[in-house]
């Protein structure tokens, strides 16, 4: 095969690379083969190549993938079950007695297969879960096409998963001997949150960490009721806990990370861990603000997340980035503490940093894998364009995403998911509906 062979050309009005920062690339070509960016060139130097397939794009902005850095799928089936509660209500009175009644593998393969799709057609290829019965929301994942890092849960209360941290590890790495090969997977390890998973089981997840090189990702600092819950029972606030337990490394994602001490920030940031920030969720469950421009000046890496469609209640990473920006210049008091540029690089390169994938997914750099989001600017609410980037952030929505590509295949085309049958999940969706029943 010559060298200026692709399977795939794309011209777009705008390439946003991220990889350089701030960069903006108009009216070039992206080529794609054997599921890779092979080159990005002016359109005159693309016309050398011969492609398999062409794509012209007028008005589109082309991304990186968007990269969803935490999430639990398959609470899309209680979208809506029990809203407009603080989050210890929420889970002690509503979720967890809910999915106790009616947690399977199937609820759990059912409300994953809604999310995939919902996430594909919001230009997300990757996402990082944590949930109940993993496989099946892998199963989900890679049968429409999507990306993901599938977590490993683990907690010292029994579900009908497991009975207890030692089940759930078992049968986690069991999961990822099985799956570790297939090239839309990767595997972290996912403890719930320090009220969750007592020291005893978090020593075994370091251990496991380390000798199998997995990630961490774990809810910390959510709320303030979390943190006396730690200082009541250890005598110490979660994070430093953690600490002394050898959890805080370069492999650890904080998931929401809202209440931090200007120590507690450069804890994480001296020992080189990442932050999932998930401001809807956030926001909703009143849990607070985190202090995303503190731990951005640190030096912290920290993506974007939506959390579950039970707290959310989307799974729509670009209204995440819109979120994010205007809550960070909101609490600092500095309209320049997150600008357009870095909240979609915190939406792409930073989620695939802190999952260990930033060589190969979220910027649009030649030899990476071609995960891509083709988003359409052409509406009137979209004009006059001076900046494709700040479009993306403050004014574009998921619902202009027209095209994503997984890999260099096409997963996404005009806006619906090619792998989905979507009269199926809404038929699979009104049986769950029905089975749990309307919640007062």
């Amino acid at each position: 095969m010559p060298p200026n062979h692709a399977d795939l050309r794309i011209d777009p009005e705008w390439i946003v690379p991220v990889e350089p920062a701030n960069a903006v690339l108009y009216r070039q070509s992206l080529l794609v083969r054997d599921g890779r960016i092979a080159a990005i060139v002016p359109r005159d130097l693309a016309d050398d190549w011969e492609c398999g397939e062409h794509l012209v794009l007028p008005g589109h902005c082309l991304i990186p993938g968007l990269v969803n850095l935490h999430t639990h799928a398959a609470m899309t089936l209680l979208r809506g079950y029990a809203d407009d509660l603080p989050l210890m209500t929420w889970l002690h009175d509503h979720i967890w007695p809910a999915e106790a009644r009616h947690m399977s593998a199937d609820f759990v393969r059912d409300g994953s297969r809604i999310a995939c799709a919902e996430m594909l057609e919001g230009g997300v290829t990757c996402f990082n879960d944590m949930y109940f019965f993993p496989e099946a929301t892998l199963e989900a994942a890679v049968e429409t096409g999507l990306r993901i890092a599938c977590g490993l849960i683990v907690a010292d209360f029994p579900s009908a998963y497991a009975g207890d941290a030692d089940a759930y590890l078992q049968q986690g790495l069991a999961l990822r001997d099985a799956w570790r090969d297939h090239p839309l997977v990767r595997f972290t390890l996912a403890p719930h949150a320090p009220y969750s998973v007592g020291d005893r089981s978090l020593e075994k997840v370091v251990t496991y960490a380390e000798q199998l090189d997995l990630p961490v990702h774990m809810h910390i600092h959510e709320t303030e009721d979390e943190i006396r819950q730690g200082l009541e029972k250890y005598g110490l606030r979660p994070l430093a806990r953690l600490n002394n337990l050898g959890l805080l490394t370069p492999g650890l994602t904080a998931v929401h990370a809202v209440h931090l001490t200007p120590g507690e920030i450069e804890l994480l940031a001296g020992h080189g861990c990442h932050v999932a920030h998930c401001p809807a969720s956030n926001l909703k469950l009143a849990s607070g603000f985190a202090p995303v421009a503190g731990l951005l000046a640190a030096g912290v890496n920290t993506g974007l997340g939506t959390d579950g469609a039970a707290s959310n209640n989307r799974l729509d990473l670009m209204g995440e980035m819109r979120l994010a920006a205007l809550l960070a210049k909101g609490v600092s008091g500095n309209a320049a503490a997150l600008p357009a540029h870095q909240a979609l690089a915190m939406a792409t390169l930073a989620g695939a940093r802190a999952l260990g994938m930033g060589d190969e997914i979220g910027s649009l750099t030649v030899g990476k894998q071609a995960d891509l989001a083709a988003v359409d600017l052409t509406s009137p609410a979209h004009q006059p364009c001076y900046d494709p980037v700040s479009h993306l952030v403050y004014s574009a929505g998921r619902e202009e995403v027209r095209h994503v590509w997984v890999a260099g295949r096409q997963v996404v085309r005009d806006g619906r998911a090619l792998q989905v049958d979507h009269a199926r999940l809404a038929a699979q969706a009104q049986g769950w509906r029905e089975r749990i029943g309307h919640h007062s």
